[in-house]
């Protein structure tokens, strides 16, 4: 059993820039330290932990065995231990944090302006940095570590990861408000016929396949954001989530048509890493992000309500009779 008392969290700090870099030099690059120290580092480690780390093979430094189990588990222990170390020192009004989420295209026009506008009042000194798109579930353990916060509409668990409900959403048609077949949009057969804009890795012509549905696509594009621009000037029209439709169709003089077929409602969720727990500035954006999510629902929730109720009336004035 290492002894405790023997190690320093600057060796740890060494240790990790070591297993990442499997070079001395670029290592202490890494971490700002000079070759010599961490040289100094890397005998000590290997004494602590009776292993030898990185060893030669022709002329290239290679990770033992042992040092790649720890590659796997030590950036976390060490995220752990700084959380633990800042839990009480996060205080928005002077924080210089760096936060880094990622946050698909249809829900940053929702979300991030309002997150930008609660750090501007309590955290002005703070820094959000919105990362490009990619699965969550397909990114690498390591971008993963780096990030405060996701959010994604799969119901699937992520080892490490607490998910959250956000808000509720659904897909809508839109065209350019005088497009000629707006009108007939929600039928089936004005709805095939009409040229439509694809977005990249919606799974949205898979669904209408089964469906025995095939649109006519006349243009495929990167994002929603884009689709909603590209039909506002356009004749093509865009199968899109109905929030971000909403947010912009004012601005962007367009119709939003109740589609003929609907794959139905489905839930935008928050994935939060449950390292991060003891994080307080972590802890200070999940929140305001899941007060957002809610402002968003609001609307929802509240028709939702009014139909209860008027389905309650109904029945008590049946039953009533």
């Amino acid at each position: 059993m290492v002894n405790l008392a023997l190690v320093d969290l600057n060796l740890l700090v060494a240790l990790d820039a070591l297993l990442a870099e499997a070079h001395v030099g670029r290592a202490a690059r890494r971490i700002g330290r000079s070759q010599p120290a961490v040289s100094h580092s890397l005998r000590r480690l290997r004494e602590l932990l009776g292993d030898a780390l990185l060893v030669r093979i022709g002329p290239r430094m290679e990770l033992t065995p042992r040092a790649l189990g720890l590659r796997a588990s030590l950036p976390d222990a060490l995220e752990r231990v700084q959380s633990l170390l800042a839990a009480e020192s996060f205080v928005p009004a002077t924080s210089s944090r760096r936060f880094q989420v990622v946050i698909h295209d249809h829900l940053a026009d929702l979300v991030v302006p309002a997150i930008v506008r609660r750090m501007s009042t309590e955290a002005p000194r703070a820094w959000l940095e919105v990362l490009p798109w990619e699965s969550p579930f397909a990114m690498t353990p390591e971008r993963l570590r780096s990030l405060d916060l996701f959010t994604s509409c799969s119901t699937a668990d992520l080892p490490g990861f607490d998910r959250r409900p956000l808000f509720t959403d659904r897909d809508v048609v839109v065209a350019r408000r005088d497009h000629p077949l707006v009108t007939r949009l929600g039928t089936m057969r004005t709805f095939a016929e009409a040229r439509h804009i694809a977005v990249t890795r919606d799974p949205l012509d898979a669904w209408l396949l089964k469906e025995g549905v095939e649109r006519r696509i006349g243009l495929t594009v990167p994002s929603y954001l884009q689709a909603l621009h590209a039909a506002a000037a356009s004749d093509l029209v865009a199968f899109v989530p109905r929030r971000l439709a909403e947010a912009l169709a004012a601005p962007l003089s367009l119709a939003i048509v109740k589609p003929p077929i609907d794959p139905g409602p489905y839930q935008e969720f928050l994935f939060y890493p449950r390292r991060r727990d003891g994080d307080g500035a972590a802890r200070w954006l999940h929140d305001i992000v899941l007060a957002i999510g809610r402002d968003v629902d609001a609307p929802t929730r509240r028709r939702r309500r009014t139909l209860e109720a008027g389905k309650d009336g109904k029945s008590r004035n049946v039953g009533s009779r």
